[in-house]
């Protein structure tokens, strides 16, 4: 990596802005990521994603697959303001990695293909923004690409992600006649010559595009003055509204999320990006722009405390990402939002109570790294040889605790079971397994209690591809792997009421435990509850925990396969006990008991993951790709043009979906492809569900 670390100067913290690129897998994000860093400075030649040099896509499967699999950080400068970028991956399986670089971002460009417009990853991503409520812009890329339609992507945003927007650009011609830009607001035309479109010339707009600039920029200023009373006025009396006056509503808008700025250009032939880098600066916040961070007490969750992005307010951060560095061992990104951290001092992890001393902070370049002595409030860094700390983890000052809210990763949907090729390879899979469960929180291992093998569970097959490679590249651990299977899982359709009773008599002090549950259905995604109500004193109070404890553990294994039991609620509202004989383990088995009873008498049923799938074929194959998907149990939503080619949008049983790309191959030709990502669980047919249990088809999960 050809990147100059060269000391940043510091500057103050309205002049920092922390970012990240995000997007649809191949729209264009580390493309972008790859223009910022050169027109920045802070290299000196691009790497190209297709040739496999990309500076962000560090990783080798990354370079091998020309995806992005980790978010990766970098910070850079950009007309005196620090740049603080993390470029996101696109595919589904690695979510995760936008959720928790969204979680402490301040603001976000959201990149589109030209020709493909929102696209279901865009979907996910957007609304994972609105969740952590980020200002968005919008960077509609690849408009020289054949079949580029700007309206049309710019339609396919208000349709499906938002109307409040304002069009900051207009192209110059379009597909192989790309040229370049229109800026509405300076009304100038802009072209980016030299030998990487780092020479800007700017013209008076051409005679063809006046009419439609005239017209569009209009629109421009009425939305903008939209936004602000005395502008609204201004624009009402038909007086001229000045550039700067413009440009200060509109960053206010932006940050109050009223309005999404769109751009457009091609990263690829070096059209467009700088005028995003002007936008980052001008319209996204600062640390100091958005509410202040709002946590809990440690020693009373019910009680707020506001921290202020101020360096001498108390040190909070939070570790919002885990990885393995091959030169200096785990590293552990943070966003600070208050105080300062420095070299040599101690930390308190407030999530575990465990003190961690700061022996080496970084600033990271992707996978290069820059030491540095402070972090202060609004900055992003990385530090070396945390003992304790893990992803969603708070660092705190430890005289003024804090917990802030934690970032939380899906459940994985898919699982394989690994085996260790050789005895060597025994001893270091746990360590490699533990390391890699430490970085992706959507990354879980576990043992079948049946089989005694080891489980890998993940959100896809790719990512478990991933996990398995990174396992014998960056461990040395060979394994053999078992064909995916689906996690299932398993819900009651009616309520019912069960008894549990544990009584043992050994000669000395027995053990009593007795209780009544009642096992209610939940709608989906709402897990497991449990609630107490055992009236008049019929239970102690010290053995409901150990009751809750039962029911919580028992519900990882159903009555019909044993899959996790979801979406129940058990509340516990009668019992007894003895005075000698009762204890904890005593109502734990009770409640155990009674679970696994009542769940039985409850018309148990199978849930699986219904996936999303968006498949994207010529017209003449689309007769076959639908039967396909009919054949297995897919629902058609829906069917749509997207220039030349057709769309399906159908939800389809991941358990159907094995082995789909290279069927959807053979049928098209090559020509069709499709994404897909997790919806919702739904029940199993009967059928079917007979078909799973009696088969053994699938594993208990």
């Amino acid at each position: 990596m050809s990147t100059d670390l060269k000391k940043f100067p510091n500057v103050t913290i309205e002049k920092v802005r922390n970012f990240g690129i995000i997007a649809h897998i191949d729209a264009g994000k580390t493309t972008v990521s790859e223009r910022v860093l050169f027109y920045t400075g802070l290299t000196h030649k691009i790497g190209e994603v297709h040739e496999g040099e990309a500076v962000m896509d560090w990783m080798e499967q990354e370079r091998e697959r020309g995806i992005t699999i980790t978010a990766a950080a970098t910070t850079t400068f950009w007309k005196d303001h620090r740049l603080n970028l993390i470029d996101t991956p696109g595919h589904v399986d690695f979510t995760i990695e936008v959720e928790r670089s969204l979680r402490v971002l301040d603001g976000a460009v959201v990149v589109f293909d030209g020709v493909a417009g929102v696209e279901p990853q865009s979907e996910t991503v957007w609304h994972q923004a609105e969740k952590y409520k980020v200002p968005r812009m919008c960077f509609i890329n690849k408009i020289d690409r054949t079949g580029a339609d700007f309206w049309k992507a710019v339609d396919s945003i208000h349709e499906r992600l938002t109307k409040k927007t304002a069009i900051m650009t207009l192209p110059i011609g379009s597909e192989d006649n790309f040229e370049g830009l229109v800026d509405l607001l300076t009304e100038k035309a802009w072209y980016f010559e030299g030998k990487m479109g780092e020479v800007i010339i700017e013209k008076e707009i051409p005679a063809e595009l006046q009419e439609e600039a005239k017209k569009r920029r209009a629109e421009l200023v009425e939305r903008i003055a939209e936004l602000d009373e005395k502008l609204t006025e201004k624009f009402l009396e038909a007086q001229p509204i000045a550039l700067d006056e413009l440009n200060i509503a509109l960053r206010k808008g932006v940050i109050a999320n009223e309005i999404v700025p769109i751009f457009c250009g091609s990263a690829l032939k070096n059209k467009g990006v700088q005028r995003v880098l002007d936008a980052v600066v001008a319209y996204l916040p600062s640390p100091i722009d958005v509410p202040p961070v709002e946590g809990t007490d440690p020693d009373d969750l019910e009680k707020k405390i506001v921290r202020k992005p101020d360096p001498s307010e108390p040190f909070a951060a939070l570790a919002f990402k885990v990885a393995n560095d091959p030169y200096v061992g785990q590293v552990t990104f943070f966003r600070v939002y208050s105080g300062t951290i420095k070299t040599g001092s101690y930390i308190y992890n407030s999530s575990v109570g465990k003190k961690e001393r700061v022996s080496r902070i970084l600033r990271m370049h992707a996978n290069d790294r820059e030491e540095v002595e402070e972090i202060s409030a609004g900055g992003i860094g990385a530090l070396v040889g945390m003992k304790f700390t893990t992803t969603g983890d708070t660092l705190c000052d430890e005289d003024h605790p804090l917990i802030l809210e934690r970032i939380t990763g899906a459940d994985p949907v898919i699982s394989i079971a690994v085996e260790p090729k050789t005895k060597a390879d025994q001893e270091k899979m746990g360590m490699a397994l533990k390391s890699l469960m430490n970085e992706d929180p959507t990354f879980r291992v576990r043992t079948d209690e049946e089989t005694m093998q080891t489980i890998m569970e993940g959100m896809g097959e790719l990512h478990l591809e991933i996990m398995v490679d990174r396992m014998k590249r960056e461990f040395g651990v060979q394994v053999n792997v078992g064909k995916p299977q689906v996690a299932y899982k398993e819900t009651i359709t009616k309520i019912t009421e069960a008894e549990g009773r544990y009584i043992k008599q050994s000669g000395g002090r027995g053990q009593y435990g007795h209780v009544w549950l009642r096992l209610e259905p939940m709608e989906r995604g709402k897990g497991v509850e449990f609630e107490d109500d055992i009236k008049g004193g019929a239970v102690p109070r010290e053995y409901v925990p150990a009751i809750e404890k039962g029911v919580i553990e028992s519900a990882r294994n159903g009555a019909i396969a044993g899959f996790p039991v979801v979406d129940i609620k058990a509340v516990a509202y009668d019992g007894s006990y003895h005075d000698v004989d009762s204890s904890e383990i005593a109502f734990k088995i009770a409640a155990s008991m009674a679970f696994r009873s009542g769940v039985k008498n409850a018309s148990p049923v199978l849930l699986e993951p219904i996936m999303k799938v968006e498949v994207i074929t010529p017209e003449n194959y689309m007769g076959d790709v639908v039967g396909d998907l009919n054949a297995r149990r897919g629902q058609i939503l829906g069917m749509s043009e997207r220039g030349t080619v057709k769309v399906i949008d159908a939800l389809v049983p991941l358990g159907s979906m094995f082995g789909y790309a290279t069927q959807l191959r053979s049928m098209s030709s090559g020509r069709a492809n499709y994404s897909m990502q997790f919806d919702h669980y739904q029940e199993v047919p009967r059928n079917i569900q007979d078909e799973l249990v009696g088969a053994k088809t699938v594993k208990k999960i």
